[in-house]
């Protein structure tokens, strides 16, 4: 019952903290309001009474949440006036940094003083930093950091963030921090020595850095639903004090030894891999474990849960709108209430130490997994299949990891157990990226509620059916839900791998690929294959290509390289033969092709007038032209390619050009009619030529756009101009896969949705 009224207070405090962080507006009137109701409470309590103690104690915390949120609203609002403008700011390090798709090293941080540059002003608040890559960012190190400020929602901790252009070191970390900094860095050097599949992903492992992790093994950790195990949580630090606490067990501790040493064992591991916010959350929540450990009390433990997220929530009221947060106390509260049952049913069917190992990631997955729908549109459908199979690797992993990092002062240790670690890191490595690339691994859902019941029933089912209460019916029902689940998914599975190809029509020689917001466009000729960009997305342009039959792409041409016509590129690594790109202006377009030129692709910038072969077809770059100073990198520079013949219909390509650029290529000459396809340039934006489109008069216009997206493309002014110029226009967002191909000299039109079921 008391579990039942903690669990009540963090639920209602919860709520309170997600109402004050999002209105600040309400911070400081229900603080009084709570501040009022509990005086009024102890006014009028009476001697020998019972109850309202509890009442009390939700009045109290609210009032605390309240005022926290009231006391940072200063600082905020100085942050909140630098929004917009170029800012420079002395800020300490306050979390470990990590690399974003945008090629920047990405911490947070608590400033010192930050304003205009060279006039800064004394300010103490947390703001998230974006630098280029340099040295000496840990933990505690204090940073000069010039750039461009944006101010973030209310609902965000940190209150600014800080896009720099120079960054400078003024202070390496210092004291243990240093020496945790120094220790992470050679474990990392030591790991990545080893052979792959395995050394990026053992430092992330072990110590929660994931700076070796590259972008392929990141995706197939996230497709495969284990990206948690790179990331420092509860589970982590139940490992670590596990451990410690078996290990004294065995030495004949007594028990209050064993927590203690467990306890200084944890704080020890918290300095090691950054005391930031996520790790003190989970260490708290360990800590907090083994304390109702100590008391004799485990049953305690869902109330001590509840009293640390109270702790943590008054502390920082921030975190109630952070995922992480959310899932980590979900998890510890899985492993509390169902990791016990799911061992006695996995115990039933396998060995103890096997069911020991699975009941806890099981219990965790299938209580975040609803959560995580709440606010993910990317789903795992193998994410319980492959936690199981890396499950026994993990805590193996974790605990060797962690002891050839801190036996750095003995190499020859140090090296014999981090090849001891390499090997349950390489399997856990191998089950990501296994299950990663199984037809169908990720399903594409609309983030919510309605995903978040459907994800919750069958997480329900999963734990009925392995825990097998004493309900027949229950038991009966959910074994139903979770046949229907594996029918569904098993034949969405073989409809987008092994038979995808039979879904569509042989005869194609041009597919727009329905990549979201974004270009994606195939083109086959005699057994040969390019690509003309590779949309936004990995996932979606690899099921184009599992349903179009595409294996190998012997010319990958990326325009430019907006996310949008390059983020897809990672899956067609190692599977291109020759990358026909635009300028590479910036670090993260050439780390991008550096990847590609690593897996074996050979790369060539385009200029105007290059030409070439697909298969029997021919085609030519139109432009940008070369050395051009008018339209520089980006959008006007695109890459517009024209391909004809060898069952191609003439098709013309426009990448993202504007209005300016399309003029100049209809005055160069180089466009002279005929077309029987043109790719609408910037995906039907409104910046057009109509002259250019009324000189290509194209039967057929294909415009590459997602669904619903925020920027009204195609616009009505572009469709009306396509409509003049006499094309008839075919969209992603309405129809999916589209294919085009020819037949007795006419043009064949297929795709996934008919024109009525589009409309």
């Amino acid at each position: 019952m008391k579990d039942l009224r903690t669990s009540l207070l963090a639920g209602i405090l919860w709520a309170a903290a997600l109402v004050c962080i999002a209105l600040p507006v309400v911070a400081v009137p229900l603080a009084g309001a709570s501040a009022a109701a509990v005086l009024a409470i102890l006014i009028r309590w009476m001697p020998g009474r019972t109850g309202g103690g509890l009442a009390v104690l939700v009045l109290l915390s609210c009032a605390a949440v309240g005022v926290t949120v009231a006391a940072a609203q200063p600082q905020r609002a100085l942050l909140a006036a630098s929004d917009g403008r170029a800012v420079e700011a002395v800020v300490v390090v306050s979390s470990s940094a990590s690399s974003g798709a945008d090629g920047r090293l990405w911490f947070d941080a608590q400033t010192v003083a930050i304003g205009a540059p060279g006039a800064l002003d004394p300010l103490s608040a947390p703001v998230r930093v974006g630098i280029e890559p340099i040295a000496g960012v840990d933990l505690g190190a204090r940073l000069r950091v010039a750039g461009q400020a944006k101010a973030t929602g209310p609902a965000e901790r940190a209150g600014l963030v800080i896009f720099g252009t120079r960054a400078q070191v003024e202070r390496p970390a210092e004291g243990v921090f240093a020496i945790a900094a120094a220790t992470r860095a050679d474990f990392v050097a030591r790991a990545t020595k080893l052979p792959e599949p395995g050394a990026g992903l053992l430092p992330g492992l072990a110590v929660g850095d994931t700076r070796a992790v590259s972008d392929e093994l990141n995706q197939a950790m996230l497709a495969s639903g284990l990206s948690h195990l790179t990331a420092v949580s509860g589970a982590n630090c139940m490992i670590v004090v596990a451990a410690v606490f078996g290990l004294v067990a065995l030495a004949g501790g007594g028990r209050r030894l064993r927590v203690i040493l467990s306890l200084l064992a944890l704080a020890a591991f918290v300095v090691l891999v950054t005391p930031e916010p996520s790790v003190v959350r989970a260490s708290v929540m360990a800590s907090l474990a083994m304390l109702s450990v100590l008391i004799g009390r485990p049953s305690a433990g869902l109330a001590m849960l509840s009293l640390a997220v109270c702790g943590l929530l008054i502390s920082d009221p921030w975190f109630a709108a952070s995922p992480g947060f959310t899932l980590s106390a979900a998890a510890t509260a899985a492993l509390l209430v169902l990791s016990r049952p799911l061992l006695r049913g996995l115990g039933r069917w396998m060995p103890q130490p096997l069911a020991l190992a699975l009941s806890v990631p099981l219990a965790a997955q299938v209580v975040c997994g609803p959560i995580i729908a709440l606010f993910s549109d990317q789903q795992s459908v193998v994410g319980v299949v492959a936690n199981l199979v890396a499950a026994p690797a993990a805590p193996v992993a974790t605990v060797i990891g962690l002891l050839a990092c801190l036996a750095a002062p003995v190499p020859p240790a140090a090296d014999l157990l981090a090849a001891a670690a390499w090997l349950p890191a390489a399997w856990i490595d191998t089950t990501a990226t296994v299950t990663a690339s199984l037809p169908g691994a990720t399903i594409e859902v609309v983030a919510g509620p309605v995903t978040a019941l459907v994800v919750g029933i069958l997480s329900i089912a999963v734990t009925v059916v392995l825990a097998r209460p004493q309900n027949a019916w229950l038991r009966s029902a959910s074994a139903a839900v979770i046949v229907i689940a594996l029918a569904v998914t098993g034949g969405r599975m073989l409809l987008s791998g092994p038979l995808a190809p039979l879904t569509v029509p042989e005869r194609w020689s041009v597919a727009a690929c329905d990549v979201g917001q974004g270009d994606a466009v195939l083109l086959r000729s005699a057994g040969r294959t390019a690509l003309v960009d590779a949309g936004p997305d990995p996932d979606a342009l690899a099921e184009c290509l599992a349903q179009t039959a595409t294996g190998r792409v012997d010319l990958l041409v990326l325009t430019h390289f907006d996310l949008d016509h390059v983020g897809g590129w990672s899956a067609v690594r190692g599977r291109v033969g020759t990358v026909l790109h635009g300028p590479a202006e910036e670090e993260a377009d050439r780390r991008i092709l550096a990847r590609l030129a690593d897996a074996g692709a050979r790369l060539v910038q385009a200029h105007t007038g290059m030409r070439g072969t697909l298969g029997e077809a021919q085609w030519a770059v139109l432009w940008p032209e070369p050395d051009s100073v008018v339209f520089p990198a980006g959008n006007d520079a695109s890459v517009v390619l024209e391909i004809a013949g060898g069952g191609i219909p003439r098709t013309l390509l426009l990448g993202d050009l504007s209005a300016a650029p399309q003029r100049r290529l209809l005055a160069s000459g180089r466009v002279r009619g005929g077309y029987a396809v043109v790719k609408v340039a910037h995906h039907g934006s409104r910046d057009q030529e109509p002259a250019l489109y009324d000189a290509v008069r194209a039967p057929v216009a294909l415009i590459g756009v997602g669904e619903d997206n925020d920027y009204g493309h195609p616009r009505e002014e572009a469709l009306s101009m396509l409509e003049a110029a006499g094309s008839r226009v075919l969209r992603t967002d309405l129809r999916g896969l589209i294919l085009l191909g020819m037949q007795d000299r006419k043009l064949l039109v297929w795709s996934d949705r008919t024109p009525a079921a589009a409309r």
